[in-house]
């Protein structure tokens, strides 16, 4: 399974196929009626529903011995996961979620993965403060 997919696993609470998830807004399946007659429609996936994903992680956090910023740290987000939180596994993580900046700058790299696993949670049905997915 992806890092993207073990994280979102994680949160919604539901072991879910890696191909069910994606790092961009899930498209609705087409009408049946949209599609042509001789040709057969391609699964598509349903996004995951109203899970607080705030609610979840602050309860992870409150739990936790150590204190922890996952609402800006991808590395304390990872962490309260329980999800390897390597510079390896978050430059993993950034090709994933196809980050185009210079991986040798970790700072800037961890910002913005921090910022576009936010907008991908919220894209595949995570319920998110907006100061989180802005």
């Amino acid at each position: 399974m992806s890092i993207f997919g073990t994280i979102v696993s994680k949160i919604f609470g539901k072991a879910k196929p890696a191909e069910t998830l994606s790092a961009e807004p899930v498209a609705p399946a087409p009408a049946a009626a949209d599609a042509p007659a001789n040709e057969a429609s391609a699964p598509v996936s349903t996004a995951l529903v109203d899970v607080d994903v705030a609610a979840v992680m602050d309860q992870l956090a409150a739990a936790n011995a150590q204190q922890l910023d996952w609402r800006r740290s991808i590395v304390d987000l990872m962490k309260l996961l329980d999800v390897d939180s390597s510079l390896d596994h978050r430059k993993q993580l950034a090709g994933e979620l196809k980050y185009g900046g210079d991986m040798n700058d970790s700072a800037s790299m961890n910002i913005w993965l921090h910022k576009q696993l936010m907008t991908a949670l919220a894209a595949n049905g995570g319920k998110l403060p907006a100061d989180l997915t802005n």
